[in-house]
């Protein structure tokens, strides 16, 4: 990479998993891999393991908004990457700051349970998620799970994908590791339509921050300038191989291995 070659700052505003599956250190590893510079935003601290989840602290709005527009005002950030938000603060406070920045590409993960259980976000929360954050999404990655509390009023997840897209998100990438089918099928719809299903094998065993991984390798790519469409294939591509290389280091779910392609003559996945 020569000296001038212009590495693409992301700024992902997520929560710190203690077991560094999840959250931002999922975030950062997986922009790493897309080639960018991560600005972590830090919205929560979460007191989890691989087995369960605890609790959290939510970072008070005013900070958030203080570090966030501290690293607009000197750089020039390419994506934003939003995770768990945790409050209908934090939530207000990134909705503010974006109406700032209209051209800036956003990928939306709505997390609202951790991938052991835990509830990371209440009702008023997903409410505000849905009314504050979807009109200014450019994709939103929501599991078959999240799709569903995001649009209860929907009867299929095609429906509640139409949904979602009708409060303003221009893309809709629901995955589908949480369906009963052999193997893994994610949709994508946009501009009314479904556009693209794309099938995975389905791996053994459960992961710890896979949602993480997939929505930061997209805004990754997004801030390379790649078309959104491009963007969410070569960003599952590379999700599934960290799925496929990943690792138990712990007494519960499997972590991705995100830096696979460290020390390979393949290097970062971009």
């Amino acid at each position: 990479m020569g000296p001038h070659h212009k590495i693409p700052v992301v700024i992902a505003v997520s929560g710190a998993d203690p077991t560094g599956g999840a959250g931002i250190q999922a975030d950062i590893e997986a922009l790493v891999s897309m080639g960018c510079h991560t600005a972590p935003v830090i919205t929560a601290l979460t007191v989890q393991d691989t087995q369960r989840f605890m609790g959290f602290e939510p970072v008070s709005p005013m900070v958030l908004i203080q570090q966030i527009r501290a690293v607009l005002e000197d750089m020039e950030v390419a994506a934003v990457k939003l995770g768990m938000l945790g409050s209908v603060g934090v939530v207000e406070a990134v909705h503010t700051i974006l109406k700032d920045y209209p051209r800036l590409p956003v990928v939306l993960d709505p997390v609202l349970r951790s991938g052991s259980g835990g509830e990371l976000a209440t009702d008023e929360v997903r409410d505000a998620l849905v009314e504050l954050l979807l009109p200014l999404t450019t994709v939103l990655t929501p599991n078959s799970l999240e799709a569903r509390a995001l649009a209860p009023e929907a009867d299929s997840l095609e429906a509640c994908a139409h949904a979602l897209a009708g409060r303003g998100a221009e893309f809709v990438l629901v995955t589908g590791t949480h369906e009963a089918t052999p193997g893994v099928v994610n949709t994508l719809y946009g501009n009314g339509r479904l556009i693209d299903s794309y099938g995975w094998e389905r791996l053994p065993g459960t992961y710890h921050g896979s949602g993480c991984t997939l929505a930061a390798a997209i805004a990754g790519l997004l801030a390379h300038g790649a078309e959104p469409m491009h963007a969410v294939r070569e960003a599952q591509e590379y999700t599934w191989e960290t799925l496929k290389q990943g690792y138990r280091i712990g007494m519960g779910q499997h972590i991705p291995n995100r830096l696979f392609w460290a020390g390979s003559e393949r290097g970062p996945a971009r």
